[in-house]
């Protein structure tokens, strides 16, 4: 499996921050808003972001990043976002790997009691 290559945020050809998934991108959002927000709503207009999240794969996000119009716009998406993904995933069981096998697949239960001395 190949590694996609990261969001590189720019202004003037210097890299100001760089991002590798979503959670990344919305953390130098939140950092570029305070520091460089004309060349975040820049890339943000020219539908940089939203090429990107096509290009890893974030096919719905992109779709709806291609309407964003600033970086306010951008973090509120991306906080519905995160919301609906935590909404969205069931807690998870504390079971073991044995547990999720079949009964017929796990193993036999060891029986409590005396241990047998060997002579």
């Amino acid at each position: 499996m190949s590694q996609k290559e990261p969001f590189l945020f720019k202004s003037y050809e210097r890299i100001i921050g760089i991002a590798h998934d979503v959670n990344e991108l919305k953390n130098e959002l939140e950092r570029l808003s305070k520091i460089d927000p004309n060349a975040v709503n820049y890339h943000i207009k020219e539908r940089h972001i939203a090429m990107w999240l096509y290009y890893i794969g974030e096919n719905d996000l992109a779709k709806k990043f291609e309407n964003v119009k600033d970086i306010n716009q951008a973090l509120s998406l991306l906080n519905e976002e995160k919301r609906s993904v935590h909404e969205q995933t069931p807690p998870k069981e504390n079971t073991t790997i044995e547990q999720s096998k079949p009964e017929s697949q796990q193993k036999p239960k060891r029986r409590e009691g005396k241990k047998k001395k060997l002579q």
